[in-house]
This record gives C-alpha cells, structure tokens and sequence, in this order.
C-alpha cells in the first residue's frame, strides 16, 4: 500500500472540546463544522500529513448564553477569527498510534501542538461506492497560549474557567480518486 489522500467528510467529523468549568465539573462542546485533507502512507508514517479547517461558528455547547459568549471577543472572536487551522509539521508512529506535530491556530495565534491519532481505521466502502476510512485524534492545550485569556475569579477561591483544554478530533475520509 502507498500514501494515500483522504477527503474530511464534514458529515460525519467534529472536533470536541472538554474544560473545567468553576473547578468542580467539566463541560464538554463541539465543532461540528470540520474540513480538510490527511494523507497516510502506513509504510512510511513521516509521509503522512493532515491539513483540517474548524469553523468557529459551528461551536454548540447545549447552552446558547455561553455559546454566545465562547463566540465573542471574550474567546475567540469568531467574527474576526472565523477559522481554527492545524497544519502537521511531522508524523511518527510510536506505541501502535501516530504522533502528529504540527501548527495549531486559533484566535490569530499559532502555536505547535502534539496529537496523538488512534487510526487511521481499515478501509471501507460505503453504500455510494465511496472509500472510507475514520481517525480519532487527541491532545491537550492552554487556551492562554492561544489568547484565550477571560477569566473570573470565584468568591471560594479559583477562577471560573480553567485553562487546559482536553480536545478531541474524530474524523471520517473519503479516499480521493
């Protein structure tokens, strides 16, 4: 098998997000709205690459107040800042799963992140005749690094926000002809 160029299917890609939210519990949202291009070549994993796109807008928490809010200058801004970009840089496999570095951007700042990425799954043929395969990758951040830096500060002590961000990225591709 060689390298091999899959299409995001936006249908069925998100980018989920989990943070602690006033220091007791986490609250979780999601991307809906995911595309791009990732190429993997199993026999040479350092060929392998992923250029994928979120829309800002897309993001959903199940609250409209604080999908509001999460969408305003406070965060990201999404009127100015429309898109999060991550472009790899390098692609190693290590313990059955690929590392990915590369450029994570979000809010106009662009700082190198590490993914790890369980898949790409086996190939399958869907019900139209098209070539599939699903990824799954996970990472963590500081949305300070990022300019994510509104915060509140609670009357017990702690702030209402916490600064890691657990993502997660769970992608279908469509081989591209």
């Amino acid at each position: 098998m060689s390298q091999t160029t899959y299409q995001i299917d936006p249908a069925h890609s998100a980018a989920h997000f989990t943070v602690r939210h006033m220091m007791i519990a986490n609250v979780h949202g999601e991307f809906s709205k995911v595309s791009g291009t990732f190429t993997n070549d199993p026999e040479n994993p350092s060929n392998s690459s992923i250029d994928a796109t979120i829309e800002v807008a897309s993001l959903r928490t199940n609250d409209p107040d604080r999908d509001q809010h999460l969408k305003s200058p406070d965060f990201f801004d999404s009127e100015k800042y429309q898109q999060i970009t991550f472009r790899s840089k390098s692609v190693t496999a290590e313990d059955g799963e690929l590392v990915v570095r590369g450029d994570l951007t979000i809010h106009g700042v662009t700082r190198e992140v590490t993914l790890r990425v369980e898949g790409p799954s086996p190939e399958a043929k869907d019900p139209w005749g098209n070539v599939r395969v699903g990824a799954t990758a996970t990472g963590k951040i500081n949305r300070k690094d990022f300019g994510l830096g509104w915060n509140v500060a609670l009357e017990a002590g702690g702030v209402l926000v916490g600064e890691e961000v657990k993502m997660s990225i769970d992608a279908q591709g469509i081989k591209k002809a």
